[in-house]
C-alpha cells in the first residue's frame, strides 16, 4: 500500500530540512506523495518539485503537492489553514502570502524588542545570520535561545517567552477565514483546517468552528494528525461527515525543531492511504 504525508514543513519557514532534502526523506521513508505546507510562503515548492522529478528519473517516483499553510484569525485565536493543490504561480496568493510576511516581520520586530527588554540578546538580523529568507516564526525564536543558552529546552522556551499568554508575546494581523478560503479557491486548491483539535477548544467549540468555516467553503479538514489520541480520529471523521467535508492526514513534520515526529510517520504509527488523496483529487478534477 502506498502512504502519503499531506503536512510537511522545510526551511523556507520552520523547519529544519531544505526542500530537498525533505523530498529524499520522503523517498527514505517510502512515502510516495508529500504536500509542502510551509507557514505563509510558497518559496520552497520550485526545489522540492525539481527534487521530486530528479528522484522519480532515479527510479524513487515521489509527488510534490503544492501547498502552504495559512494562519488566520477566529474569535481572537490564531488557527491554520492549509491550501493544497494550489498553483505556486498565483500572484494573489502569493502576494497575500507576502503581505502576511510583512505583518508577522513587524511582530517579529516587537517581540524582539520585548524578549531583550528582559534579558535575552536577540535581534532579526542575529535571527536572519541563522535563518537566512526563511519566514520567521516563533519556532526560530526558541531555537535561537536554546543554541544560545538563554533556555535548556523549545518547551522552556515557548512556556516562559513565546506562548500567547507570555508577557512578552504580541500579537499579529492575521487574515479572516473567508479571505484565507477564497485565496486558496482563487490559487487552483483546497481549503482544509489544519490539527482541529490543537487551539484548545471544546468539542463543541471545534464543531462550531467548522460549521462556521464550512458555510465559507471549507473543503477539508485534517483528521488524520500526528498529535490525535483515543478517540480524536474518529471524532473528526464523524465531523467531516457531518458537515460534507474530505478527510486529510499530515505529520506536520518539522524536522530537528519537532524530533520526536518523523514524515509519514508522525510519533511511530500514523499511516496515511493513497487512498485519501484520490478523494481529493476527484474534488478538484471530478
Amino acid at each position: 500500500m502506498k502512504y502519503i504525508d499531506l503536512h510537511v514543513h522545510s526551511n523556507a519557514s520552520d523547519g529544519t530540512l531544505t526542500p530537498s532534502e525533505v523530498v529524499k526523506l520522503a523517498v527514505s521513508n517510502h512515502i510516495s506523495v508529500i504536500a509542502l505546507t510551509d507557514h505563509d510562503t510558497l518559496a520552497g515548492i520550485p526545489e522540492a518539485q525539481d527534487a521530486a522529478l530528479s528522484e522519480t528519473q532515479m527510479g524513487h517516483p515521489v509527488q510534490v503537492i503544492p501547498g502552504t499553510e495559512i494562519s488566520v484569525s477566529y474569535k481572537g485565536k490564531d488557527i491554520h489553514m492549509l491550501g493544497l493543490f494550489v498553483d505556486p504561480d498565483n500572484n494573489t496568493l502569493y502576494q497575500a502570502l507576502e503581505n502576511a510576511r510583512i505583518k508577522r516581520d513587524e511582530r517579529n520586530e516587537k517581540m524582539t524588542a520585548n524578549l531583550r527588554a528582559a534579558g535575552i540578546d536577540i535581534t532579526i538580523d542575529k535571527l536572519r545570520a541563522a535563518e537566512g529568507e526563511a519566514v520567521l516564526t516563533r519556532a526560530h525564536f526558541a531555537k535561537f535561545m536554546v543554541e544560545n543558552g538563554f533556555v535548556k529546552t523549545f518547551q522552556e522556551a515557548f512556556a516562559k517567552y513565546l506562548n500567547d499568554d507570555s508577557p512578552y508575546y504580541v500579537p499579529r494581523e492575521y487574515l479572516s477565514p473567508e479571505d484565507a478560503v477564497s485565496l486558496v479557491h482563487s490559487a487552483g486548491g483546497l481549503a482544509v483546517l489544519a490539527h482541529p483539535l490543537l487551539y484548545k477548544f471544546t468539542l463543541e467549540e471545534v464543531e462550531q468552528m467548522t460549521a462556521y468555516l464550512t458555510n465559507l467553503g471549507l473543503d477539508g479538514i485534517e483528521a488524520i494528525y500526528s498529535s490525535n489520541m483515543g478517540f480524536d480520529e474518529g471524532r473528526m471523521r464523524h465531523l467531516a461527515n457531518k458537515y460534507g467535508l474530505l478527510i486529510t492526514g499530515g505529520s506536520d513534520f518539522h524536522g530537528a525543531i519537532k524530533p520526536d515526529l518523523d514524515l509519514g510517520a508522525g510519533r511511530g504509527n500514523l499511516k496515511i492511504p493513497y487512498s485519501i488523496l484520490e478523494k481529493l483529487k476527484e474534488r478538484l478534477y471530478g
